[in-house]
């Protein structure tokens, strides 16, 4: 049995982490604004997310590709810039990290908003929900297949773009769905007794909005380039030295 290289440690270690921090943010808006009786807007709840994916892509794209997203990591797979192989252990990385997240905020603050699930605005159909959160995902999916390119998602560019994409989304579509485009992000809260939902709509519409985005991509962008994959995959120079070992 092969061992796990140093190398793929730190990028499961980065994704984990990474998901940690993005979920940490995205769910405890709506859990400290409950527990605080409204001292989070929404404004600022919707534009921490995007902030804080741009804070991680500056911190982690060089190690793992910043993923933090397992729809993001099959439209990358899908794409042919990721490794099939790899996908389980960041799929179970990320939801490790959201896991670890939606406990803490339940030790913190117990069940308060509803743990920081995400559910449809009364009135919403589950229809235009899960139409919503598909069109919202191919979006993100699209902006992020398209800085990839050019290995920009390790750097400013696709960090800007990347979290202004997730704020702008919030604002206008976060008081319908949450906004989520995360499975991992919606699926961890309610594992830990937050209440939220339909979940179907927040764990199908992410993936057929990535799985929409890659011809998209194909369309808009061509065939992969070798430095998407790089930026795919993260850069991470100490791999080199391990791969010598």
């Amino acid at each position: 049995m092969r061992a796990v290289q140093p190398a793929h440690r730190r990028r499961l270690a980065a994704e984990a982490v990474g998901t940690f921090f993005l979920v940490l943010t995205a769910a405890g808006g709506g859990v400290v604004a409950a527990a605080t009786h409204g001292a989070v807007s929404r404004t600022a709840a919707v534009t921490a997310p995007g902030l804080m994916v741009l804070a991680l892509i500056y911190t982690l794209g060089e190690t793992s590709g910043a993923h933090l997203n397992p729809a993001v990591t099959v439209a990358f797979a899908v794409r042919r810039h990721f490794p099939w192989h790899r996908v389980p252990g960041y799929l179970l990385a990320q939801l490790a990290g959201a896991l670890a997240a939606a406990g803490v905020l339940r030790a913190l603050f117990g069940t308060a908003g509803g743990l920081g699930a995400n559910r449809l605005t009364p009135g919403v159909s589950p229809a235009a929900g899960f139409t919503l959160e598909v069109l919202l995902s191919m979006g993100l999916m699209t902006v992020i297949l398209g800085t990839s390119s050019g290995a920009r998602n390790i750097g400013h560019n696709a960090a800007i773009a990347i979290g202004g994409y997730i704020t702008l989304a919030g604002l206008w579509a976060g008081p319908i769905t949450g906004a989520a485009m995360n499975p991992a992000r919606s699926l961890a809260p309610i594992l830990l007794g937050g209440h939220g939902g339909p979940l179907w709509i927040y764990l199908l519409g992410p993936f057929l909005g990535a799985l929409l985005a890659v011809p998209l991509a194909q369309l808009l962008r061509g065939s992969p380039s070798t430095e998407a994959t790089r930026a795919a995959q993260g850069t991470d120079l100490a791999e080199s030295r391990d791969t010598r070992r």
